[in-house]
């Protein structure tokens, strides 16, 4: 399944490059995402918490940034499963940052997904619709918490 979305932000391209690449920044901003642990240079553990349909689950992932441009691009790859493995998650990702002007930044990112197991056997359009609604909730709480620190 493939996610793609963008979204502009009122910060810098530089400012918000630091603010992606800081996990403690990030995981507030990410829907259900607890703590993120720092594994080594570019790799992080995390448990995340997802709802979908009438499944209320939590992953833990693993993310390693695998390439990065900066302050405009950015590769990584994200593994992850469900308690007890009813679920498997991979994701290739890519952070595409293009200044706009000097205080404002479009935000891209594409992710190829691969669940498998319990909630893979939702359909593509649940998922799809799913996915959406996390990543307009991750762009509003990213918006608000770097515009809100000017």
């Amino acid at each position: 399944m493939k996610i793609e979305e963008t979204f502009s932000v009122k910060a810098p391209v530089e400012r918000v490059w630091e603010f992606m690449m800081a996990p403690d920044l990030m995981a507030p901003c990410i829907p259900g995402c607890g703590e993120v642990e720092v594994l080594g240079e570019n790799k992080y553990r995390a448990n995340v918490k997802v709802a979908v349909g009438p499944i209320k689950t939590s992953f833990n992932v693993s993310v390693e940034l695998t390439e990065q441009d900066a302050p405009i691009y950015a590769k990584s790859t994200t593994r992850g499963e469900e308690g007890g493995k009813a679920s498997m998650l991979t994701a290739n990702s890519e952070l595409r940052l293009t200044r706009v002007n000097t205080n404002e930044t479009e935000v891209y990112y594409m992710s190829e997904v691969s669940l498998v197991g319990r909630l893979g056997k939702f359909g593509l359009g649940i998922m799809k619709k799913k996915a959406k609604a996390i990543g307009e909730e991750f762009a509003n709480s990213f918006r608000s918490q770097i515009e809100l620190a000017d």
